[in-house]
């Protein structure tokens, strides 16, 4: 469906999991009209190129552990000041909005205010790993489910939906779990998650600094003892992570250096010729 640009609006859109090829047509579109950019961390830089002479790009990512973290309640407050001083607002959020990405708190923030949005959707950084990695999520004789999930906070997991998570047959798909994928992986085991079930790590997915590391559940925590794993990553445990195996198409790149940069205290810029 085609629908003209309006001015005085926010539109929230998905850039996709990293690489920027996988931006939307329309979200580009927005990209490259919009007066405001109001951006994530997990957005690849190299679209900023694109936007027009003149606009307001804010830098509002959230990063565990940094100070310089925007809130979201300043993400939401900022939303609202430059719609209503008659901007066309771009809220680009890393893989696709509807995942994960804190969009229930801004639209409630933008119907308050009865400022108009739109939504758009994106490549999820699921779906982007999983195809970068060769794995399918479903697949005839491995998995005919998938489930998607956060452990940014396991303690919100309790033991009896642990146990049910060890014994299902669907393919589980965890978002922001670099930091605890030991303490995930451990849960499961002391659940008795069946040993035909493997673990696959996704880090930095569909960038240069993509890495993979594949391995039966069981035998995850002794073997990576060693790694530190990058964050974002995500993380796919099923029998279809085995796949991996036979069906990889891009090369491990092991490199030292995130892909994405660190929040520092820059929040604005201006894009000049």
């Amino acid at each position: 469906m085609t629908k003209s640009i309006t001015l005085s609006k926010v539109v929230l859109a998905g850039a996709g999991p990293g690489d920027p090829d996988l931006i939307t047509v329309k979200a580009f579109r927005y990209l490259t009209t919009a007066d405001v950019l109001v951006v994530d961390r997990l957005v690849d830089h190299s679209l900023l190129n694109y936007a027009k002479l003149g606009v307001k790009i804010f830098f509002v990512g959230k990063e565990g552990g940094n100070p310089n973290s925007f809130t979201q309640e300043n993400i939401n407050q900022l939303l609202v000041s430059e719609a209503k001083s008659g901007k066309l607002v771009l809220r680009l959020k890393g893989g696709d909005v509807s995942f994960f990405s804190n969009i229930f708190s801004e639209l409630e923030t933008l119907v308050e205010n009865h400022i108009p949005y739109e939504i758009i959707p994106g490549v999820t950084s699921a779906s982007g790993a999983a195809a970068c990695a060769g794995i399918p999520l479903t697949a005839r004789n491995y998995s005919n489910s998938v489930r998607f999930l956060s452990y940014t906070h396991p303690e919100t997991i309790d033991e009896q939906q642990m146990n049910e998570l060890a014994r299902t047959e669907d393919t589980l798909v965890f978002f922001m779990a670099a930091k605890n994928v030991r303490q995930l992986v451990g849960s499961l085991v002391a659940q008795d998650i069946t040993s035909d079930k493997w673990i696959a790590v996704i880090e930095e997915a569909t960038t240069p600094n993509q890495r993979v590391t594949v391995l039966p559940i069981s035998s995850f925590t002794e073997t990576t003892r060693d790694i530190k794993f990058r964050s974002p990553a995500m993380i796919i445990i099923g029998k279809v992570s085995q796949l991996h195996h036979r069906f990889h198409w891009v090369t491990n790149e092991d490199k030292d250096s995130s892909f994405f940069p660190s929040i520092d205290q820059t929040i604005l810029k201006t894009k000049v010729a």
